[in-house]
């Protein structure tokens, strides 16, 4: 420790501190909402139609499911329930009426196309409720005034123009917490709720949205009888052996929602990456978010001997100072990457580039009457399996359009912010980073749009790791040595250059690498380096990754000292690197 100190982030302490209270309001909201990247396609007289269509019926739905709720919790105070039956009447007086339909109405727009597993929802939708309430809770019991005093001296230990420390965040947390110990405790305040309290208080929510969204048969075709329909179904379907409940919307409503083409998303505010440095994790219970609940580790819902386990656990620290570690690397996103990427999406997408296209890409789903006595029985056969696959392919368009519509949204909300994504892991050990759309072990696309917010200068050797980095990210030279890779990149620059300058007229030479997002990156921080006064000067944003080969099998060799399972897998110093698994096929 005498020769070490805790690394400075590149903030000042006012800086860190102003942060903090803008990543405190966004939770405080426990929803956050932003522009969709489609907002900025040219508004047609059929969509606002339709936006303004879906406005009106979302007002209606408002007032009935507020009615609905009401009499469901007069019904509930006058039930006897026996001891052994769950009471949801107290969880449905934790929050206002309107915040309960609030969260409802929020959970319709975000329903997959083929439905969602009535679980699921359910879990979604107690588990909003539970954030909630713990967000309101510790406001109400003063834990925020408390986090927001103990979090301002913490930013001591990270801020650049503050003294330096020889401790890590945990440490300097606890020593902390331990100051100002009057007042509330910050460990473990919120008791968590039983899975089944969340499922049953979510089945309740969807029950009463099932039974009480209704829509006009006619909304969208005059032609039609008109009666009023519900929105949203409940369905089974088999998965392997189990019968599974599903909740599917009217295809009149996904119609309407495809068609409106909204122009902003919300999202739970934990989606988004945060604004300030996580809190550092300093017990199993306590760290990442700064009000939002988080798992120090991720479990099946219901699985309690892997929390149980987890209590006992003896001396996490270095696991969470790892993990902390993660959470304090600030991120940005890389701009000119990230509308190059909107650009191909608001057009046509793009398969090559796995740019999911729109919808209006997708295959017809054929219509055919079966009734039609012309059609032999393996005609109509046929053409039901047209049917089905035509509707499959649709589905699994939507999903991976709607996903790609998220993460390209929060990265142009986030465009010009720096930001961090607190981790967490699983019961292995591996680690994650908590927000699920947008993060650095994303797709290829999602990496792209991702730099470090901190730049180093690439001094000597930067721009060679540059290049071998480049040429790993196209796939092409996997047997060849470092030397060689570079020597490889040398004899391409003017491709590099090219792609950098002109992406999508030019030869398009990044299109062909395994990773094309990440190599286009790659050749334009390429090219400004090269371009510049003196590219050992340059500061660069840019991760060039180092990647263990089998580390699982690396583990094995060095703790068995194997020196020729060493070698296969890298730990030995070789000319090329080695590939284990030809190794194991010639043996």
């Amino acid at each position: 420790r005498e020769h070490h100190t805790y690394p400075k982030l590149d903030f000042t302490q006012e800086e860190l501190q102003e942060r903090f209270k803008r990543q405190l309001r966004v939770e405080q909201a426990c929803t956050v909402t932003i522009d969709s990247v489609e907002a900025i396609k040219p508004v047609t007289e059929h969509m606002a139609r339709m936006r303004e269509l879906l406005a009106e019926q979302r007002a209606q739905w408002q007032k009935v499911l507020l009615q609905a709720l009401r009499e469901s919790k007069l019904i509930l105070t006058k039930t006897n329930t026996k001891d052994y039956k769950l009471n949801l009447y107290p969880y449905l007086c934790l929050l206002e009426d309107k915040e309960y339909v609030d969260i409802m109405i929020q959970s319709i727009a975000s329903l997959p196309l083929s439905g969602e597993s009535l679980k699921i929802l359910a879990r979604n939708l107690g588990n909003r409720i539970y954030t909630k309430y713990c967000v309101r809770q510790k406001h109400q019991n003063r834990t925020e005034e408390k986090l927001a005093s103990i979090y301002d001296a913490y930013t001591d230990l990270l801020a650049k123009d503050t003294k330096v420390y020889n401790v890590l965040p945990r440490e300097q947390w606890c020593k902390l917490e331990m100051e100002q110990r009057s007042g509330p405790t910050l460990q473990g305040g919120e008791a968590s709720w039983p899975y089944i309290v969340t499922l049953e208080l979510g089945t309740f929510m969807v029950d009463m949205m099932v039974k009480n969204l209704k829509i006009n048969s006619d909304i969208l075709n005059p032609a039609c009888d008109r009666k009023l329909i519900p929105i949203l179904y409940h369905m089974y379907a088999f998965r392997s052996t189990r019968q599974v409940g599903f909740i599917k919307p009217h295809p009149i409503l996904t119609q309407m929602q495809q068609e409106a083409m909204e122009t902003t998303l919300t999202f739970d505010s934990s989606v988004m990456p945060m604004l300030c440095p996580p809190v550092p994790w300093t017990s199993v219970k306590f760290g990442a978010y700064l009000l939002t609940p988080a798992k120090l580790m991720r479990t099946l819902e219901g699985a309690m001997q892997h929390d149980q386990l987890l209590e006992k656990c003896q001396n996490l620290h270095p696991v969470f100072d790892s993990l902390n570690q993660l959470g304090n690397c600030a991120w940005r996103i890389n701009k000119p990457i990230l509308d190059i990427i909107i650009s191909i999406f608001n057009d046509r997408g793009s398969d090559e580039l796995d740019i999911p296209p729109p919808l209006s890409e997708a295959p017809k789903i054929p219509h055919f009457n079966p009734q039609d006595p012309t059609y032999t029985a393996s005609e109509k056969a046929n053409m039901k399996r047209e049917v089905i696959n035509a509707k499959k392919k649709c589905s699994e368009m939507h999903s991976l359009r709607m996903d790609a519509l998220y993460k390209l949204s929060i990265a142009h909300h986030m465009r010009d912010e720096l930001f961090w994504f607190p981790h967490n892991m699983d019961f292995r050990g591996r680690t994650y980073p908590c927000p699920p759309y947008f993060n650095h072990l994303g797709s290829d696309v999602t990496r792209a749009m991702l730099v470090f917010a901190e730049g180093k200068p690439l001094g000597s050797k930067g721009l060679d790791w540059l290049k071998i980095h480049l040429v790993n990210l196209t796939g092409l030279k996997k047997r060849s040595s470092l030397q060689e890779r570079l020597e490889y990149a040398n004899s391409i620059m003017e491709d590099i250059l090219d792609s950098a300058d002109d992406p999508l007229n030019g030869k398009k030479w990044w299109m062909e690498a395994d990773e094309p997002w990440q190599a286009l990156g790659c050749c334009m921080e390429i090219a400004n380096a090269v371009r510049s006064p003196d590219p050992t000067k340059f500061i660069s944003h840019f991760p060039v990754h180092q990647d263990g080969s089998c580390n699982g099998l690396q583990h094995y060799a060095a703790l068995g000292r194997d020196v020729i399972g060493a070698t296969s897998v890298n730990l030995m110093p070789c000319e090329v690197p080695q590939d284990v698994y030809s190794g194991v096929a010639q043996q």
